[in-house]
């Protein structure tokens, strides 16, 4: 029910909407307050719109929307600021507005909008006239969409039905050519059916002849068998008494063979080595070079007694490995321990072969490591790094007694280096021909490296 009272423009504010504000109506109630929002001071904002000041119209409208919609209904002088800044933005809607005359050609929510703002003579009426708009287009829309998808699915309809006839043809295709295949399977199968009676009688008969045969066969073959087990014993005697002789005459005469072997490539290298170091001309020695004197250029003998070096200096180990088919044995723990014993066996291990690894690759030598098996939680997974040989001693044999073995198994002549600080290491391989040099030399050859 709309009350209205006489007396002017004014007359409006008087006038009660007693339905809700349409929903087109009203966002445009609240697009225009997020609009006029912005050329207020905070004085003049209502308390609850103050902290939307700094805000941008779009978001003023997203997040204050129902804030300004009741400041615009409770506050009568927040509304009139805000009619104010309409007036200055749409000077001819509004003065249309208050001559009551408002533009035929105008949108009805812009106009209701405006109205419910201004809230001139009859705002009501252009409010409500707005809302009855609104839900005409709205209806006219509904109608118009569904008659369009009303249209669509009748479409898509005329497709589906012509999918369906298409592949209701190819169905009817495909079981036309089963049904062929069918049939010429059936007559496949009774044929195939006959061939396999006619086999099962052969089979049969097949059957019975291999019986007879079978039991001829089967005295022949045990009367064979008990000859065979009788020479197959008899063979297996020779063989092992045959394999026996020769693995034994092949171990001793390998072993022997590789000890020969080494030792004249020991000498052979050894000569070869003295003739470099003495500068030995390639011919044989003329009379005048036994006169005793001193050459430009050669070695005299006190560059000779400058050469010897203390039993400490890394040095020594150098010339040692640089003699002909030099063997480097090296006590692993021993020196592991003695240069960094604190790490993990694990850890010394690893530095102490890529050191060695290294030392290798330099000097050419053939380099043994030997680890006690006793200080072994779990087997090891190692991988020896290239040019040396790694070894662990079996259970109950110790570290120093496989480094005894290793220097034995030397022939006498071949120079063997022995690295170890444990003294009866040290004196037992001396005994065995080897040179013992001291764990610290070979860590002091480490650092210089």
């Amino acid at each position: 029910m709309v009350e209205t009272t006489g007396g002017g423009p004014q007359d409006g504010a008087a006038e009660v909407l007693d339905r809700p504000l349409p929903d087109g109506v009203r966002r445009r109630v609240v697009q225009i307050a997020a609009d006029g929002f912005g050329g207020l001071t905070v004085t003049e904002l209502p308390a609850q719109l103050r902290q939307y000041a700094r805000f941008t119209p779009s978001r003023r409208a997203k997040f204050a929307g129902n804030a300004m919609a009741s400041a615009l209904e409770s506050d009568p002088l927040f509304r009139q600021r805000i009619g104010e800044r309409l007036r200055e933005v749409q000077p001819e809607l509004t003065g249309a507005l208050d001559s009551g005359s408002p533009p035929p050609a105008a949108d009805p929510l812009d106009v209701a909008a405006a109205a419910y703002v201004l809230r001139p003579p009859g705002w009501v009426k252009l409010v409500a006239a707005a809302g009855e708009e609104a839900q005409r287009a709205d209806a006219e829309r509904a109608d118009e969409e569904s008659r369009a998808e009303l249209e669509r699915l009748r479409a898509e309809l005329a497709r589906a039905r012509e999918r369906t006839r298409s592949e209701t043809e190819r169905l009817r295709t495909e079981l036309e050519a089963a049904k062929k295949e069918s049939e010429s399977l059936h007559r496949r199968l009774r044929s195939a059916l006959s061939d396999v009676k006619r086999g099962e009688a052969a089979l049969r008969k097949l059957r019975g002849e291999m019986e007879a045969v079978r039991a001829e066969g089967s005295a022949q073959v045990s009367a064979a068998e008990s000859e065979s087990r009788r020479l197959r014993a008899r063979l297996g005697e020779a063989e092992a008494a045959l394999e026996a002789a020769r693995r034994a005459a092949r171990e001793g005469r390998s072993v022997e063979d590789m000890r020969v072997r080494l030792l004249l490539d020991t000498v052979l290298d050894a000569a070869q080595g003295l003739r470099r170091e003495l500068a030995l001309p390639p011919v044989s020695v003329r009379p005048a070079e036994t006169v005793d004197a001193v050459e430009p250029g050669r070695m005299t003998p006190k560059d000779i007694a400058a050469r010897a070096l203390s039993e400490d200096d890394p040095a020594v180990l150098d010339q040692l490995l640089a003699l002909p088919q030099a063997h480097l044995v090296v006590d692993g723990y021993n020196v592991t321990k003695t240069g960094y014993p604190q790490m993990p066996l694990e850890k010394q291990r690893l530095r102490l072969l890529g050191q060695l690894a290294q030392l290798a690759a330099q000097s050419g030598a053939e380099v043994t490591c030997v680890f006690d098996g006793a200080e072994l939680a779990a087997p090891v997974l190692l991988a020896p790094p290239r040019g040396v040989r790694v070894l662990f001693s079996k259970p109950g044999v110790t570290a120093d007694e496989l480094i005894r073995q290793l220097v034995r198994a030397e022939p006498p002549g071949r120079p063997v280096i022995v690295v170890s600080t444990d003294r009866e290491v040290a004196d037992g391989v001396a005994r065995a021909g080897a040179r013992p040099v001291a764990s610290a030399v070979l860590l002091k050859r480490f650092s210089r490296a």
